[in-house]
């Protein structure tokens, strides 16, 4: 039984979380030097081009996030919240992006969980050093007729998560597995959650897609504003 204190479990990349945030820094400088020291039509350049570009900003950068809870999968990306029941989760794809797949067949893109090459690039390097390292480790202690196993090989060391899941795996724990990606074990996580909780009743139910207004709106009015202005001026 699913204990209702059970929090979402909540994944988002630091990067965007850093990039958005010097992206609003520089707006924010530049387009208020503009409106306060700018002539003529600049200030009103300055402020329709900062109504357009710092919702955008928000919905690319700060807003992106993955929710697993024990029931459905929350996927909020720029413009969209999917709530998805495990039990319509098809399946976790990973390719050039990270998607889940419903029973419908519909894909949904995983934006907080960015597919990073660099980082499996980096994996299979660690991977390569712990396995000479454990190999050298065999042949130096072959005398004591084995060798006592050391740290855990580390951690995500780079992406966000927020509160846990009671049966989720730490992504720190040490592990004789594998060394994984950042992004590639958030998904190892997904995949397990959703091997256990999918078949239960509780996780069953429909697919609700909300759009982002509170996003879109500003934006748009920020856009056709601008291009007001270039159109007169």
């Amino acid at each position: 039984m699913t204990s209702p204190l059970v929090k979402d479990h909540a994944y988002r990349s630091p990067q965007a979380l850093i990039g958005g945030v010097l992206l609003l820094v520089i707006i924010g400088w530049l387009g208020f030097d503009a409106l306060f020291r700018g002539h003529g039509h600049v200030p009103w350049l300055a402020l329709a081009t900062m109504i357009l570009a710092v919702p955008l900003v928000i919905a690319f950068t700060l807003r992106p996030a993955v929710f697993a809870g024990p029931d459905r999968l929350r996927v909020r990306n720029p413009f969209r919240l999917i709530t998805i029941p495990w039990g319509q989760v098809a399946g976790l794809r990973s390719g050039f992006s990270n998607e889940v797949v419903t029973e419908g067949g519909a894909k949904y893109q995983l934006w907080a969980v960015p597919v990073s090459l660099r980082g499996r690039k980096k994996a299979a390097r660690r991977q390569a050093k712990a396995a000479a390292d454990a190999q050298r480790g065999r042949g130096g202690s072959g005398a004591r007729g084995g060798f006592a196993s050391g740290t855990g090989l580390g951690g995500l060391g780079g992406f966000a998560t927020g509160t846990g899941f009671g049966g989720l795996r730490p992504p720190e724990a040490g592990s004789d597995g594998p060394v994984r990606a950042d992004t590639d074990k958030v998904m190892d996580d997904l995949r397990e959650m959703l091997e256990r909780r999918g078949p239960e009743g509780s996780a069953q139910g429909e697919i609700t897609v909300r759009w982002a207004y509170e996003v879109i709106a500003p934006a748009v009015a920020g856009a056709v504003l601008l291009a007001v202005l270039l159109a007169v001026g």
